[in-house]
């Protein structure tokens, strides 16, 4: 995860766009919580404080501190990054 957060930084793109298993960032483990709630949005500060995980913490602090936005997606459904590119709602935008 810092690897990317730095090359992002490095080319000086306007998000990371972060593909996983999970279509989002959500409240608990949405595997072992059912319950879980899907951010559609959370602050750095917000996903730092809760202890979330979005990415190690050296690279969320880093995107953070650079205020380089992260958009958290499902690889595995079906025309999703196509979802995140239009700026539809998919997935989880992590702001500054």
């Amino acid at each position: 995860d810092t690897a990317a957060a730095l090359r992002g930084m490095e080319m000086n793109v306007d998000i990371v766009l972060k593909a996983t298993k999970v279509d989002g960032v959500y409240t608990d483990d949405p595997k072992t919580h059912p319950d879980a709630m899907r951010y559609q949005r959370i602050s750095f500060d917000e996903a730092i404080v809760k202890k979330l995980k979005v990415m190690d913490a050296t690279a969320l602090t880093l995107c953070r501190d650079q205020k380089l936005p992260i958009c958290v997606f499902s690889i595995f459904k079906s025309g999703a990054l196509t979802k995140v590119v239009m700026g539809e709602d998919e997935g989880t935008l992590v702001y500054a």
